[in-house]
């Protein structure tokens, strides 16, 4: 069992270190890119990705211009352990909008109703939800109440309506993230590990799944749509 905690101010650095711990052991299907740990640049995604959400996590604050809120799952039996969390982004202009942001459960949880449930804590707050995912993970979510809009870089466009949202999602930039000290740092370290020939051939490698993650998304999305005008 577990319980759920909604929060739109800073939570405790204890739940906070968990979150980011969900990020960093469930990055491949946190992240748009989705790349598998066999990947050598799988340890630059976990340390951006997780800086980002970390970012995120601060700006519960109110300090960093754009407004976030969060749900936390709690373990019932020792509810200072997080099983999971989904961290989403309420729409400017629009009190009855948000777009998901990340969302992860703790492998040990799943298959209990835990994302369920916190989704539906998000859309009795914000019924005009949006969120993109792989292919694979539409029909999750079409059981949830989403359903396909179209394409958004490598994955799906889902929302609760059958449009979008007029108003706006403020996000963080995060192209300094990738720019920064700790990332060029890893790169040192992977390239001083793995050797120049290995991480070209990583950077290759990532650049060929997201092209065929695109190509895949693209044609679901043509053919379900096709359908439905059917």
């Amino acid at each position: 069992m577990f319980t759920l905690s909604h929060f739109a101010t800073p939570c405790s650095e204890h739940v906070t270190d968990q979150i980011l711990q969900l990020v960093v052991d469930n990055l491949t299907d946190i992240s748009s890119i989705a790349l598998p740990p066999s990947n050598p640049l799988f340890a630059i995604y976990q340390y951006a990705v997780g800086y980002e959400v970390h970012l995120y996590l601060q700006a519960l604050s109110g300090t960093q211009g754009i407004t976030v809120e969060l749900i936390v799952a709690l373990d019932a039996e020792d509810p200072s352990r997080v099983v999971g969390f989904l961290l989403y982004l309420p729409v400017k202009d629009d009190p009855h909008a948000c777009g998901v942001a990340f969302m992860a459960v703790h492998a040990s949880h799943r298959r209990h109703g835990i994302a369920r449930a916190m989704v539906q804590d998000m859309l009795g707050r914000y019924p005009h939800a949006e969120l993109t995912c792989a292919v694979a993970k539409v029909p999750y979510f079409e059981a949830m109440g989403f359903q396909v809009l179209g394409v958004r870089g490598p994955q799906v466009l889902m929302n609760t309506h059958d449009r979008v949202t007029d108003g706006l999602i403020a996000v963080l930039d995060i192209a300094p993230i990738y720019r920064s000290t700790e990332v060029r740092q890893i790169h040192t370290y992977l390239l001083q590990k793995n050797g120049k020939r290995a991480m070209l051939d990583a950077e290759k490698q990532r650049d060929r799944h997201l092209d065929q993650m695109t190509a895949k998304a693209r044609v679901f999305v043509q053919e379900r749509l096709a359908n439905d005008i059917g």
